[in-house]
């Protein structure tokens, strides 16, 4: 199965659910569930350090807002990536998160996730 061949609806159905996840993990600090859609490449290329202190330390990802409109699908060899425009609870303005979607093992998982 390759990802870029469904519907940009088909897409967002999945992909809606999995950033909202991303977002109420991330709020909490809860690093175990905040991973649990990576694909097994992603989490080995991980810097668990680096992840924890951001869960730490960094005000934008400890306060998300679940107020976030999709910008896009950019469809890519085996995986796409999902343009969001994100919101702050605590700090004004906007930020770009990308979502970076592909199958692994006929499931659909989580190979990136940013905030910009």
């Amino acid at each position: 199965m390759n990802i870029i061949d469904q519907s940009d609806e088909e897409i967002l159905a999945v992909a809606e659910p999995m950033w909202n996840d991303l977002i109420k993990h991330s709020n909490q600090g809860n690093y175990g569930d905040f991973i649990k859609g990576f694909s097994p490449a992603l989490l080995l290329a991980l810097d668990e350090v680096e992840v924890g202190r951001q869960f730490a330390t960094s005000e934008l990802t400890r306060n998300l807002s679940e107020d976030f409109d999709i910008l896009g699908i950019i469809r890519r060899n085996e995986h796409v990536s999902v343009l969001i425009r994100q919101r702050s609870s605590k700090r004004e303005g906007e930020w770009l998160g990308r979502l970076v979607l592909g199958y692994e093992e006929d499931k659909i998982m989580i190979f990136g996730a940013s905030i910009f």
